[in-house]
C-alpha cells in the first residue's frame, strides 16, 4: 500500500474514533439485558473473572463459575449469591481438555444451556524464551488458547441451534503488541486474538448473527500474578477499570475492546509502520540501483 494512503487511512480512523466518542457523549448506546442468561466464566476465582462474575450477578444473570482453585471459586460464588444470583461453582483445570468436556456435560445436563461464555482463565510466565520451561510453555497454550476452543466447542452447538449467545475472549494487548521476556505468553495471546477474529468471521459466514463475540485486550493488570509489572504501553491497570470496559463491551456487543482505548490508535500506527518497512524492503529507492547496468 502507498505510504500516503496509509497515512490517510490512519488519519481517517483517528478522526472517526474521536467523532464516535463525541457522539456517544450525547447519544446513549443501547445496552442489552443479560437478566436470566446462563453465564459461564472460567477463571472466576480471582481477578478479572471474579469481578466479572459480580457484575453479571448484579444484573440478575444465572452463573456457572469455573476455577482450578476451590477456595477462590467458592468465595466468588458466595459473594454472587449475596448479590442475589443463582450460582453453581465447579473446580475445573482448564489446562485439561477432558476436565473441560466433563464439566461442560454436567452443566448442560444439570443446569441448562450456557448462552454467555466468558473465556477468562489465563496463566503467565515471565522469563526469556530459553529460561522458560517446556511445561510452562505448554501450560500457557493449554489455558490461554486451547481451553477457549474446548469450551467453545462444548457450548457453541446450542447457541447455533438457537442463534443466540455471546462468546467472550479475554486476551491481552500482548496479543497485538510484543514485549521481551514473554515470548510464549505473547504467542498464546496472539493465538487468542486470532481465534476471536476467525470465530467471528465464521459465525458471520454461517449467518449466525444472533451469536455475538467480544475480545478484551488490556495492558497488564494488577492481579498479583506478576510482581512489579511494567509496560511501555501505559500504566498498569486496576481490575475494576478493566471489568467496567469489558461489561460495557458485552452489553453493547463490541467486537474488540482495548484498555486503555487509545491502544487501537497505537495498533494502527504500528501496522502502518510495519507496512512502510515492508514496502521499503520490496521497493528500495531508485538510487540503490542507479549504478546497476
Amino acid at each position: 500500500m502507498n505510504p500516503f494512503l496509509d497515512l490517510l487511512l490512519f488519519l481517517a480512523t483517528l478522526i472517526y474514533s474521536y467523532l464516535e466518542a463525541f457522539v456517544k457523549l450525547f447519544v446513549p448506546v443501547k445496552r442489552k439485558s443479560v437478566s436470566g442468561e446462563l453465564v459461564l466464566i472460567t477463571g472466576a476465582g480471582h481477578g478479572v473473572g471474579r469481578a466479572t462474575a459480580f457484575e453479571f450477578a448484579k444484573r440478575q444473570s444465572r452463573l456457572v463459575l469455573w476455577d482450578i482453585n476451590k477456595h477462590g471459586v467458592e468465595d466468588t460464588a458466595a459473594e454472587c449469591e449475596r448479590l442475589g444470583a443463582t450460582v453453581q461453582a465447579f473446580v475445573v483445570d482448564c489446562s485439561k481438555r477432558e476436565e473441560i468436556y466433563s464439566a461442560a456435560e454436567k452443566v448442560k445436563k444439570d443446569i441448562g444451556d450456557v448462552s454467555i461464555l466468558v473465556n477468562n482463565a489465563g496463566v503467565i510466565t515471565a522469563a526469556d524464551l530459553l529460561s522458560t520451561q517446556d511445561h510452562q510453555i505448554e501450560r500457557m497454550f493449554d489455558v490461554n488458547i486451547l481451553a477457549h476452543m474446548w469450551t467453545t466447542r462444548a457450548f457453541l452447538p446450542t447457541m447455533m441451534k438457537n442463534n443466540h449467545g455471546h462468546i467472550v475472549t479475554v486476551a491481552s494487548a500482548a496479543g497485538h503488541f510484543v514485549t521481551s521476556f514473554m515470548v510464549a505468553y505473547c504467542s498464546s495471546k496472539f493465538a487468542a486474538v486470532g481465534f476471536h477474529k476467525a470465530l467471528t468471521e465464521e459465525l458471520s459466514t454461517l449467518g449466525k448473527d444472533g451469536i455475538k463475540t467480544t475480545c478484551l485486550c488490556p495492558v497488564f493488570i494488577n492481579t498479583g500474578f506478576v510482581k512489579n509489572p511494567s509496560t511501555r504501553l501505559g500504566k498498569i491497570l486496576e481490575i475494576e477499570e478493566v471489568v467496567d470496559a469489558l461489561m460495557e463491551g458485552i452489553l453493547t456487543n463490541q467486537k474488540m475492546i482495548f484498555v486503555p482505548s487509545h491502544l487501537n490508535i497505537a495498533l494502527l500506527s504500528e501496522l502502518g509502520t510495519q507496512r512502510d518497512m515492508t514496502l521499503k524492503r520490496r521497493n528500495p529507492g531508485r538510487d540503490c540501483f542507479q549504478n546497476v547496468p
